[in-house]
């Protein structure tokens, strides 16, 4: 085996391995609540983009900072699942299906979810907190982001997608991940991009909890992972 394929399956082992149990053990069952936020989102996308509907999604699933705090909190569950109207919603579609059901597999659906709005709020709060503060702070905005729309499903993909490679220890493609995102502030300044790194940053937060909490627990003889994902002698790095 070449260098290149002992590294690959060092990385991605673990968690190939757990998406692959998962699917035979419950096929097409494996990740219902992906399923279900695939075909909301593409919901989403039609109603928008119809006369009568832009201004109903806009009422119940778009965040600003300009908002009350009450109706931005109100509205982030469903702002998860409302795409952006200046990006090609096959991209959204296809992340939302590969990250969201790798993570249902891996994590289970309450789990995913719990991860993907941590990392959504992280991201709305951020962009709150940065117009306070002002351009001329470090993590300051301008004002006039306050009127933008949130990121929509892309900070909880991308806060997924740091999760799950942590937790079963693929942590150069987590790395990556990260870079990618630092570099899109970079070339892109845009407010989408710092939100992504506000998400990184609350998934890397409860990361480094999750460690310290179970930094020298007792592990039970025998005991597994009750989720999707895992085969009778598959354990991932780090338990809940």
């Amino acid at each position: 085996m070449s260098t290149l394929a002992r590294r690959a399956r060092a990385e991605w082992g673990p968690l190939s391995r757990a998406v692959r149990d998962g699917l035979a053990a419950h096929r097409w069952r494996a990740a219902p609540m992906t399923v279900a936020a695939v075909g909301l989102t593409a919901l989403f996308q039609y109603v928008q983009n119809q006369p009568w509907g832009y201004q109903f999604v806009q009422n119940i699933g778009s965040v600003r900072a300009e908002d009350p705090l009450w109706l931005a909190l109100l509205r982030t569950p469903l702002s998860l699942f409302v795409p952006a109207l200046d990006l090609p919603v096959w991209g959204a579609l296809a992340q939302i299906l590969l990250v969201f059901g790798i993570a249902e597999i891996c994590l289970g659906w309450w789990r995913t979810l719990a991860v993907g709005y941590a990392a959504t709020l992280a991201g709305t709060l951020y962009a709150r907190v940065g117009v306070a503060l002002g351009p001329g702070h470090l993590l300051g905005l301008p004002a006039s982001d306050a009127r933008v729309i949130d990121t929509g499903p892309s900070a909880a993909v991308v806060g997924l997608a740091v999760y799950v490679c942590w937790r079963y220890r693929a942590y150069f493609t987590a790395a990556l991940v990260t870079v990618l995102m630092a570099v899109e502030v970079i070339v892109k300044n845009n407010l989408a991009g710092k939100e992504h790194l506000a998400a990184l940053a609350a998934v890397l937060v409860l990361c480094a909890f999750s460690a310290v909490r179970h930094r020298g627990g007792p592990t039970r003889s025998g005991s597994s992972d009750s989720g999707p994902g895992l085969g009778s002698g598959e354990k991932p790095p780090i338990q809940s």
